[in-house]
């Protein structure tokens, strides 16, 4: 019993420290927090609803490359449901099964991203494109990741561009750089120039911090990070993290806007901003 008790006591305390320093650690993290995207504001539901009926007017078709990864599944997701598009289609390296009735009309190219002069067809006659493709130096080793998340994502890009494509929609992350130190943050800043190169008519960068999902493959020390990073975000919004869900919003509620420039690049803070501007 005199066990028992000590161990409550000390598991009690345990909790304490730990909140303790999710407190602290949040008010720190808050001096590092990204400035106020002054250039966006909350919309309301109603006008979000009213940039809605005015795109789906337009019949335009889109893209999406990377569906079957986390951030692209809620996006096709989040695309489906609001209805924006005429035509979506998916390009992969593989067909995707769907069980819902509300996927029977995608239209699926399956590519070899190796070869994908040989499937220009496949990228031409869409108005906006969306990517969320990647992978990690861990799975794909050093030359796969910078294969897939630099030369697949920028062949896409240039293909899609020469098809006709005008607005180009890519998810990079938080601390991109070409001139990094950093292979990671390197390789998404140089395929985030590169594209900006082709000169889209509308170019969107996302660099959200930390993705907060319970991913179907994962190591130890992703999901320790989204565990901490999800406590902290409980107590204090912070640039360092976001749910995935707020990601996949906030990329189909920009597709409605029109920006003052050309290329223009969001980080975690607006998307925040706009991932929650469409909340009923």
């Amino acid at each position: 019993m005199l066990f028992l008790k000590s161990f409550v006591a000390t598991l009690g305390k345990t909790t304490a420290f730990l909140a303790s320093l999710v407190v602290v650690v949040a008010v720190v993290l808050k001096c590092f927090d990204d400035p106020e995207p002054v250039h966006l504001t909350r919309m309301a539901a109603a006008d979000i609803k009213t940039l809605e009926e005015n795109f789906r007017q337009q019949n335009k078709s889109c893209f999406v490359l990377g569906a079957s990864g986390e951030t692209g599944k809620l996006l096709l997701q989040e695309l489906l449901e609001r209805n924006i598009f005429s035509k979506i289609t998916l390009i992969g390296r593989r067909q995707l099964t769907f069980e819902d009735k509300a996927y029977e009309n995608l239209v699926q190219e399956v590519v070899d991203f190796e070869k994908l002069d040989d499937y220009a067809a496949a990228f031409q006659g869409h108005d906006v494109g969306y990517c969320c493709l990647g992978t990690t130096r861990a799975k794909a080793g050093t030359q796969g990741f910078i294969r897939v998340d630099h030369d697949y994502v920028l062949k896409s890009a240039e293909l899609a561009k020469a098809g006709g494509c005008t607005q180009f929609h890519l998810e990079s992350s938080r601390g991109a750089d070409k001139d990094s130190g950093f292979l990671y943050l390197k390789v998404k800043g140089q395929v985030e120039a590169d594209i900006q190169a082709l000169d889209f008519d509308r170019y969107a960068i996302y660099r959200p911090g930390v993705l907060l999902v319970d991913r179907q493959e994962t190591r130890p020390g992703e999901w320790l990070a989204r565990k901490f990073f999800g406590a902290v975000s409980a107590v204090f919004s912070t640039s360092m993290s976001i749910p995935i869900q707020t990601v996949a919003k906030a990329m189909v509620s920009n597709t409605l806007l029109q920006p003052e420039q050309k290329a223009e690049i969001l980080e975690n803070k607006a998307i925040g901003a706009l991932g929650k501007s469409d909340k009923k």
